[in-house]
């Protein structure tokens, strides 16, 4: 059995996404004045590796203290979209023959560019394509970098297709080293109530050796 961690660091050099709040990581309590070592920890609810809840894309809809935590572990497949220059579109999927309740997360040229820096021109879900995916029912979607929208759009659907249907979203994986294929995936959202977002940590464990 092999273990990859593929969420990012936190510290006060993560990037955000423009606009997000910052990271900010202070002491709080400190050895020898207190008898313990206590930090006071600011950020966004979509900082670093994390998890979009449907309240991310509507008022009315569920907190992350809500989602499918069936859906947040289980089978996936980590698809070969290296190629695509920009958007991650329908033909881009659809050879990969998708199926009902599975868990898709995609590595692109994203995760040759790393998280050092933010950049505008990172590869994102196509709109139509999000849709597409919804109609498959997959239950989970991952994507290699801070969004699965593309930065600027007024076009939302990456978000609002899977969200409306409670799939789940990944953004911000860490997929530069792990190879495309078939793993086991664990990603857990903080519970914090009613909240549009949180970070979480995310693994990928290969040759699992007990059926799930």
């Amino acid at each position: 059995m092999k273990i990859f961690d593929i969420s990012l660091t936190i510290d006060s050099n993560t990037i955000v996404y423009p606009g997000n709040p910052e990271v900010e990581i202070t002491p709080h309590h400190t050895i020898p004045q207190h008898s313990s070592n206590l930090s006071k920890i600011v950020f966004g609810s979509h900082t670093g590796t994390h998890v979009d809840a449907p309240k991310h894309a509507d008022n009315r809809g569920a907190g992350v203290d809500n989602v499918d935590l069936y859906a947040c572990f289980g089978p996936c497949r980590v698809l070969d979209m290296t190629q695509v220059k920009d958007a991650i579109r329908i033909e881009d999927l659809s050879a990969h023959k998708i199926q009902r309740c599975e868990r898709i997360l995609v590595k692109t040229r994203n995760s040759f560019r790393g998280f050092e820096r933010f950049y505008e021109d990172f590869v994102y879900l196509d709109g139509d394509a999000a849709c597409w995916l919804a109609e498959k029912e997959i239950v989970l979607f991952g994507i290699d970098y801070l969004s699965v929208k593309k930065r600027g759009s007024k076009d939302n659907r990456a978000h609002t297709c899977l969200l409306s249907k409670r799939i789940i979203i990944f953004e911000g994986l860490d997929l530069s080293r792990v190879d495309p294929g078939e793993y086991t995936f664990v990603g857990l959202p903080l519970k914090f109530k009613g909240l549009d977002g949180s970070p979480a940590r995310a693994i990928l464990i290969q040759d699992l050796r007990y059926k799930i």
